[in-house]
This record gives C-alpha cells, sequence and structure tokens, in this order.
C-alpha cells in the first residue's frame, strides 16, 4: 500500500513539474521565431552597456536615458555603476549626453531601472523620478533637472515596504507616482527561482504618495513597464508574460479600475505613450531568449505600436523587429517627431528614422 501510494505522489510530482515546463514555456513564447524588420537606423554614442528605460519631453525633443542596469539573472557587461543621459531630438545628430547628479546619494552603487519625468506647470520645473536597485534592493530616487549644466540635483529617496521590488514608474505629481513590482516575494531565493517555476499572477501595481501608499491593482504574472495617457484618465501596464498590456481608468482616490487587456503577442517591457496622438510604443523581447542569454544565439528585439487602443478596434503595427544581430534584448521604444529611440537591457541604443 506505501508503494503504491508513493508510486502515485511521484507520478502527480513529475505530472506537475512536466505541466509548469510546459506552461513556461509557452509564457515565454520559446517555439517563436522572428523575422527582420529593420529601419534606418544608427547607433546612439555612448551608450555601451545598455539603455534599459526612456522617455521624452515632448514640448522640446529632451529624451532621458537609464543606463548600466544590472539585473539579477541577465548579463552585465560593465562593472561601472548606471548612468544617466540626456539627448536633444531636434540636434541634427542626436547624442546622449552624460548628466551629473549632485547631492547626498551614493553614486556607486547607483543601479537605474524604469524613470518618469515629470513637470511642474507652475515654473517649468522638471522633476525626474528614477528607480534604483543599490545591492539589489529598491528605493525611488528624485531629482530636478538643470539645464544649465545638465545635471541632476538629489531631493530625496523614496522608500516603503510596498515599494519592494519596483521595475517601473510614472509620475503623477511632484512626489507621487504609480510604481510596478514585477515580483511577489522579496526574498532573493524565493523571487529568483520559486516564483518564476510558479508563474502566478501575484505581483501588482502601487499607488504612492507622500500621504498615501496604497496597492491599487495586482493580478499579473510579472507588472513591468507603466505609462499614463494623455488625459491623464488611464494607466497602461505591460505584464511580458501574460503577453498583453492593460487598460486601466483612474479613479479620484488614485485607484485603478480594470477597463481591458490588449494582446501583443511578445514579451513586452515598457511602455512610452504620443502625447501627440496616445499612440503607445513598446520596447519587447520576441521570446524568451533573453532569460537565457547565449551570445552565439543572442536575444533579438521588437517595437510595436498600439493605436487606439480606448477604442473597441486597437490596430497593433510590428514597427520594428531584429534577430539580435543588431540590437540584443529591446526594452524601450520612444518616438518624436519622426525619430524611434529603441533601448536594450544590457546592450546599445538605436535611433532609427520612422518618415
Amino acid at each position: 500500500m506505501k508503494k503504491v501510494l508513493l508510486a502515485t505522489v511521484v507520478a502527480a510530482f513529475a505530472a506537475f513539474i512536466g505541466h509548469r515546463f510546459l506552461q513556461l514555456k509557452e509564457m515565454t513564447l520559446a517555439s517563436r521565431e522572428l523575422s527582420v524588420k529593420h529601419l534606418n537606423c544608427q547607433y546612439l554614442q555612448n551608450i555601451e552597456f545598455g539603455a534599459e528605460d526612456i522617455t521624452i519631453l515632448n514640448k522640446d525633443g529632451r529624451a532621458f536615458l537609464s543606463a548600466g542596469l544590472k539585473f539579477p539573472g541577465l548579463p552585465s557587461f560593465s562593472d561601472e555603476p548606471g548612468k544617466m543621459y540626456v539627448l536633444d531630438l531636434l540636434h541634427p545628430k542626436p547624442t546622449p549626453e552624460l548628466l551629473n547628479i549632485k547631492g547626498e546619494l551614493d553614486l556607486s552603487s547607483f543601479n537605474p531601472h524604469g524613470i518618469s519625468v515629470y513637470v511642474d506647470e507652475a515654473d517649468d520645473s522638471v522633476y525626474v523620478f528614477v528607480v534604483n536597485h543599490p545591492q539589489h534592493e529598491t528605493q525611488v530616487e528624485l531629482f530636478k533637472f538643470v539645464e544649465e549644466d545638465l545635471s541632476l540635483v538629489h531631493l530625496k529617496t523614496i522608500k516603503h515596504e510596498l515599494l519592494y521590488s519596483v521595475n517601473d514608474i510614472v509620475a503623477v505629481g511632484m512626489d507621487s507616482f504609480y510604481a510596478t513590482n514585477d515580483h511577489y516575494f522579496s526574498n532573493k531565493l524565493l523571487k529568483s527561482y520559486v516564483e518564476p517555476f510558479l508563474a502566478q499572477p501575484w505581483t501588482n501595481v502601487v499607488y504612492f504618495s507622500p500621504t498615501e501608499v496604497k496597492m491599487v491593482s495586482e493580478g499579473y504574472y510579472m507588472a513591468n513597464g507603466i505609462n499614463m495617457s494623455p488625459d491623464k484618465r488611464y494607466v497602461y501596464v505591460v505584464d511580458p508574460l501574460g503577453h498583453d498590456v492593460h487598460m486601466l481608468e483612474r479613479k479620484e482616490d488614485n485607484a485603478l479600475t480594470t477597463v481591458k487587456s490588449v494582446g501583443v503577442g511578445s514579451l513586452c517591457d515598457n511602455v512610452e505613450v504620443d502625447l501627440e496622438t496616445g499612440d503607445l510604443w513598446l520596447g519587447c523581447h520576441p521570446n524568451g531568449k533573453i532569460l537565457m542569454f547565449d551570445p552565439k544565439d543572442p536575444p533579438g528585439s521588437e517595437v510595436i505600436r498600439i493605436q487606439n487602443i480606448q477604442s473597441d478596434q486597437p490596430v497593433l503595427t510590428q514597427v520594428y523587429a531584429d534577430n539580435g544581430s543588431v540590437l540584443i534584448g529591446s526594452s524601450v521604444a520612444a518616438t518624436y517627431e519622426g525619430k524611434l529611440l529603441i533601448g536594450s537591457v544590457f546592450h546599445k541604443a538605436l535611433c532609427c528614422d520612422l518618415k
């Protein structure tokens, strides 16, 4: 009887393991092949170790880039700390310029991830929010951009128990924002091995302000990129392992309610919004190669555009696709006046012509 029971348990466990691997294969789009679709692109100078996130100030075509991210489970090809850059898209040859960070911040462990920009309408002051992972912890840095000397003045560091695994951020005020937690567990062992294997929709979105911090949305396999519609009515959340973009409506108390989700058929990372058209631009990983890096068979890159997302029939367009020969592991796409910037997690960045 004991042998029968043991055999049953072993068989059930083996079936569970097999099912899990099949599910992970499907979630990571392991068998997906990609056809190349290139644009007229040039590498951005000074970006050698990734520009994981990029956001653009539409009023003057200035782009901010976070570079040099070191993320658990992904390769890193530099021992230097991360950096922030700014780029003028109105210049004939846009070139990222290093931003000088001032203030009381440990730059030796600076590890920038998602970023967002907020403009104070009272005086046009520009505030830059940066998700930072010193020693692979999580905190949010708030800076003020000073154009005269291309510097970021550090104003404060934000930490909270609900902001434990932040991936991306979208600012909604001078010191308030929505943020995505891309893991459920904070323990390094659990989040690195157990959680990916279980692959459950446990991650969430948090609203932060000086007076209130609360979870406002949950049920994502990996809540990743986040952004907001031009009228600030809707928030968009990308779930790469769910292969979709979620559209949520903001309430007066900053809670979020789900309106719908749009399937994208790719492992999309960050989302940028064209403030003129409302179009969504997604930097995507075509398949799970990004999670198992092989320099002989590098992960590719993909850019997807979503038009009319608020309508009953959103239009999806693959704008760019590469097999890793040009750009490895695209993570963000941002556009301005016919120019498209494509960043990557740990490789290079491109400036492409759309016209």
